[in-house]
């Protein structure tokens, strides 16, 4: 069975993250093949897969033709894609459950800690698209506070 692994984070911060834990070179080292952040592979832009592939995915997206030309694309959890991506296929519960509580369960505070976005330190500065001064004046027009939620 030929497998292939495609590497496509969600932002430009999770890719910096990345490469600064040195993560990206165990990609390369993998074989991996790495996409812009953000929605490269699941819109179908500048990668696409093999006519008729079967795809697992961490996508929210799965329309037809998304990925490929008849591609079978099966989207889920990124813990189901790491058990994917060391299996070479979509694993039975037995592989899966096996799989997770040796290599992920152990490992759970450190690979978790990303979820927890409130104490990143700079986080939201990082994240943000204006300069807070901008927000101030947007929220001044639309009469909403800057902080407010």
């Amino acid at each position: 069975m030929k497998g292939r692994l495609w590497i496509c984070p969600p932002t430009r911060m999770d890719e910096e993250q990345l490469k600064e834990e040195g993560v990206y070179a165990t990609f390369a080292a993998a074989g991996a093949q790495t996409e812009m952040p953000g929605c490269s592979l699941c819109m179908g832009h500048q990668a696409r897969v093999e006519d008729n592939a079967t795809v697992f995915s961490t996508s929210t997206r799965n329309f037809n033709n998304r990925m490929g030309k008849g591609a079978q694309v099966y989207l889920g959890s990124a813990e189901l894609a790491a058990v994917c991506a060391l299996l070479g296929k979509i694993p039975t519960i037995e592989e899966y459950q096996a799989i997770v509580s040796e290599k992920i369960d152990p490992f759970e505070g450190e690979l978790y800690r990303y979820l927890n976005f409130d104490q990143m330190v700079g986080f939201e500065d990082e994240g943000r698209v204006i300069a807070l001064e901008g927000m101030a004046k947007i929220g001044d027009i639309l009469g909403i506070p800057v902080g407010a939620k």
